[in-house]
């Protein structure tokens, strides 16, 4: 049997929320199929505090096995860094994470926060927050480049805000098994961060053709005018729909990169920035000049049905 242990630092619970609507596996089937005991979720466990603090000291003494450590939130460094705007019983949690984190076999970002600093890094980050092992994009975070778990893994980054409960819950379920687990260049799931969200996307007929909303509202492409991250954000949100049965785009909110390291952009999240028509940020693996002509020439071409914005039936 697998172990677990999730503590929340700087967060706002929205992943153990998220995690709850998962089905395959769902958190139930987690915890019953793959044979995981969950030691303490603080939203899910019912114990006191007392079971809590004791749980503590004995996975730090090692009488307790500790498999998965889940981090749900930023990692709090202020003031001066200390860590103690976000302690328990007068002890920094950045302190607590880092001694869990030595008898963890695999310790496990849980959303973007926890991975890379994510809303409570955001300009001017009054608590100086980072992530486990990354700040932002730069390597080093809690913990530096090198370090590695008990089981000589890199902190696993489960981006998103809050993360895909598929992307939570079918990781989990790998490390429980002992399965390989690959990773990207950023160290999260190859399996959920290997396509862009604009795959999948029912508005990709409208990208694809240059036809583009100025206002929210419609049904073509938010890439251009209202700054839509789709083709640049690698997570699988149109492709696993979430609860099975939408996402952002098909509910007619731009993608905002919730799984990138520089989550939230410091900028208007429904605004492209541009220069002259051209937009400053292209799909991934695009060179500009190409694009842009190819786009001029897709926009003459459009279909009567596409330029009007109507969905055959």
């Amino acid at each position: 049997m697998a172990t677990l242990f999730w503590i929340q630092t700087g967060a706002c619970g929205g992943d153990s929320l998220a995690i709850l609507s998962a089905e395959a596996p769902s958190l139930e089937g987690l915890l019953a199929e793959h044979d995981v005991e969950l030691l303490w979720h603080p939203s899910l466990s019912h114990q006191s505090t007392r079971h809590y603090d004791r749980l503590i000291e004995r996975i730090l003494a090692g009488e307790q096995a500790l498999d998965m450590l889940c981090v749900e939130g930023s990692i709090v460094t202020a003031p001066r860094g200390t860590g103690l705007y976000d302690s328990y019983h007068g002890r920094a949690k950045m302190d607590l994470v880092r001694d869990l984190a030595r008898h963890a076999g695999a310790v496990v970002a849980m959303g973007t926060c926890a991975a890379f600093g994510g809303v409570h890094a955001a300009p001017p980050n009054p608590s100086d927050c980072i992530g486990l092992q990354f700040d932002k994009a730069a390597p080093g975070g809690l913990f530096p480049p090198e370090w590695r778990s008990r089981r000589d893994l890199p902190v696993i980054n489960v981006a998103g805000c809050p993360a895909h409960p598929h992307a939570m819950t079918q990781t989990l379920a790998w490390l429980a098994g002992g399965l390989p687990l690959r990773l990207d260049g950023l160290n999260r799931p190859a399996a959920h961060f290997s396509t862009v969200v604009h795959q999948g996307c029912t508005r990709n007929e409208y990208h694809e053709y240059d036809v583009e909303e100025t206002e929210l509202g419609g049904r073509a492409c938010l890439f251009f005018n209202l700054g839509c991250q789709g083709p640049m954000t690698q997570a699988v949100c149109n492709s696993d729909l979430w609860n099975g049965v939408s996402s952002k785009t098909r509910a007619g909110v731009p993608c905002f990169g919730c799984t990138s390291p520089t989550f939230p952009r410091d900028e208007d999240l429904f605004c492209t920035e541009k220069v002259g028509e051209v937009p400053l940020r292209l799909p991934l693996g695009v060179e500009r000049s190409r694009y842009m002509a190819y786009k001029n020439l897709a926009r003459a071409a459009a279909p009567l049905r596409v330029k009007n914005k109507k969905m055959e039936s």
